[in-house]
């Protein structure tokens, strides 16, 4: 999807929720759309419930406007999905080594599927360590597991 169409997109809604913010869209391995607001906090939700639930909102808009493969993007907010993914990737690589020193698998939290994503690409070129989605809904996460090199 342009770019431009993007911004506009989600500049309208947040306008229509009552939000003023600043926004700017990026595309390196996959879209982003930056947000910058002062009332990140309200945007994002405990946990970041309300953030998750922007993102499907969206989404579904941008899908029923342009259509699915448009819908192809992720908002973030003040920055706070790289840090949260970061945190993952740093958890990750952390017990990716434990899985080296103790030869066996090693089972990562339940995640969503972007963050299963995140994990998977991250381990793609590791001749060590594979991964593998298990679990069912809000219970499915990675497994990380040690491969012997032949």
């Amino acid at each position: 999807m342009d770019p431009g169409a993007l911004k506009t997109c989600i500049e309208r809604l947040l306008s229509s929720m009552g939000e003023e913010a600043e926004v700017s869209v990026r595309a390196d391995k996959r879209t982003v759309v930056d947000v910058s607001t002062t009332s990140a906090e309200r945007l994002i939700g405990a946990g970041g419930e309300a953030l998750r639930a922007l993102n499907l909102l969206a989404r579904k808009l941008v899908e029923l406007k342009h259509g699915e493969e448009a819908a192809n993007f992720i908002v973030d907010i003040n920055g706070y999905q790289e840090k949260k993914l970061e945190v993952l990737r740093q958890s990750a690589r952390m017990l990716a080594q434990r899985a080296r020193l103790f030869k066996h698998e090693v089972e990562m939290p339940p995640q969503s599927a972007y963050e299963r994503l995140v994990v998977h690409e991250l381990f793609a070129e590791d001749p060590e360590i594979a991964t593998e989605s298990r679990g069912e809904g809000k219970f499915r996460h990675i497994v990380l597991k040690y491969t012997t090199q032949k």
